[in-house]
């Protein structure tokens, strides 16, 4: 379900499309699908025809939120779990760096997605405090 979705948001012109497998880290979902709109009325139409290709293939959403404003429109289908977003919004939020940890799936026939390097975050070293001469 979760390439299905991936090859929707693609087809609507949806950028950035992300697909990540989070069943090892997490009990909410087994993937996220994460793309970008241009504009608010791209998402919607984008969440639009997930929903219209899934609905004829016999899978509902659970619940669809945020198609009011569509600046992030956030739709359940259960194992799957689909984030659209305007762009500006998907940097803000920066849902990618939240699951830092988890597989990328790449979309048959689209360019393979590179597994981000993971690198330690330096540490800080405290400055011994330095003595005065009085």
């Amino acid at each position: 379900m979760a390439l299905a979705i991936g090859r929707a948001m693609r087809d609507k012109k949806a950028t950035d499309v992300l697909i990540l497998q989070v069943a090892p880290l997490t009990s909410i979902a087994d993937y996220l699908v994460i793309g970008s709109a241009d504009s608010d009325r791209q998402a919607r139409a984008i969440a639009d025809h997930i929903d219209g290709i899934l609905s004829r293939s016999g899978s509902k959403p659970l619940s669809i939120e945020g198609t009011r404003s569509s600046q992030w429109v956030l739709m359940d289908f259960g194992d799957v779990i689909v984030h659209i977003f305007r762009q500006d919004v998907r940097e803000h939020y920066a849902l990618e760096r939240l699951w830092a940890d988890a597989k990328r799936i790449s979309i048959p026939g689209e360019p393979s997605v590179p597994q981000p390097a993971v690198t330690p975050r330096p540490v800080k070293k405290k400055k011994a405090p330095t003595k005065t001469k009085a």
